[in-house]
Order: structure tokens, then sequence, then C-alpha cells
């Protein structure tokens, strides 16, 4: 699942690239403010970072598409109640952080409002390359491998440099438990990028 994701992102790139008017590449870095939606975790966002690179590829002066691959971490605060609620979590997890690191490759629609202002709106596809082995006893997972998200931002463009804000919000059950309950994402992200190519 992993490498076919990858394959058709960077197949997707590829031929997008081709027809082109203009292709810039570049790196970021900046904050996640994260949490995970669900039963018995904390509704407050934790701090947590993320870093890449990105893909400027525009059609027109009007719109193109920013495909870019990540590394980001979310963390979220298990509540007190939560051994109560799935039996197989241990006592020990009262009032502790879960970290989930995921390699993210967003997908975006690159719609420009004149050279200084970028809207970005589109999937972001994740993969979760570590997750919390301690969740639960007898070493079984709590989170899916794979996590689908909404974004929706915006961009300004001085020169090289990027300063962006996001808003992701997690479509898919990330819950790998047999519970009804469904745990989902959220990210509000801010950071900058510089253009190298």
């Amino acid at each position: 699942m992993k490498k076919l994701m990858l394959l058709v992102a960077v197949g997707l790139a590829t031929v997008i690239s081709a027809n082109a008017q203009r292709l810039d590449f570049g790196g970021k870095i900046g904050a996640n403010l994260t949490k995970i939606d669900g039963v018995k975790f904390s509704d407050s966002y934790k701090l947590n970072y993320q870093l890449g690179a990105f893909a400027e590829i525009d059609f027109n002066k009007n719109w193109g598409i920013q495909p870019e691959l990540l590394f980001s971490q979310t963390t979220s605060r298990v509540d007190s109640g939560f051994s109560s609620v799935y039996q197989e979590a241990p006592s020990s997890l009262l009032k502790r952080d879960v970290k989930l690191n995921y390699l993210s490759i967003p997908i975006l629609l690159r719609i420009n409002a004149g050279s200084l202002l970028t809207f970005h709106v589109g999937p972001q596809f994740s993969v979760l390359v570590n997750d919390d082995e301690n969740l639960f006893n007898n070493g079984k997972d709590a989170f899916k491998k794979g996590d689908l998200s909404a974004v929706l931002g915006a961009q300004i463009n001085i020169s090289k440099l990027r300063i962006y804000g996001r808003y992701n919000v997690g479509l898919a059950n990330i819950s790998d438990v047999d519970n009804p309950n469904k745990w989902k994402t959220q990210q509000l992200q801010l950071g900058v990028g510089f253009k190298i190519l």
C-alpha cells in the first residue's frame, strides 16, 4: 500500500509537470497543532512539527497543483477514562501523550490570487511510519497504517519565501480497535518554505 501510494503520487507529478508552464521546488518546515477526535482523547491541541519538500506546478497564472512530501507528527493526550472504555489498555495510560509519526503526501490544487497570495485545497494521504506500541497490552495495534485528510489553506509568496497556514481534517477512522468509536485527526499547520529551484 505504501509503495503503491508513493508510485501513484510520483507518476501523477511526472505526467502533470510535463504540461506545466512553471515548475519550482523547495523545502519547508513548520508547526503542527494536532489532536485526535474520539472517545477518551483530550480536546486540546498539542504542539508538534512537520518538515519536507514541495513542488509548485503552475499551468497558467491562475492555477496549478502543489504535491508535497512531509514528515509530520501527531500527538494527543489519552484521557483518564481510556482504560475503562478499552479494557486492553493498561492503567499506566492515565493522562499520557500518544505520538504518531506520518509520512504525508498532500496533492493540492493551487489557486493563485495574484502573485502574492495562493489558496490550497485538496487531499492528503498519510502513511503511519511508527506508532505508540504501548497503547494496548499484548502488542495489539491501536492505529491503522494510513490516514486520509482534507486540506484547506493559504500561502503568502514573497520572492522565494513561502509563509503558509492550513487546516487538515481527517476523513478516515484511524482506530484499529474493535470498537464502534471513531478516531479522526485534526491539524492546524503554520510554517515557512523556501523555493530552491
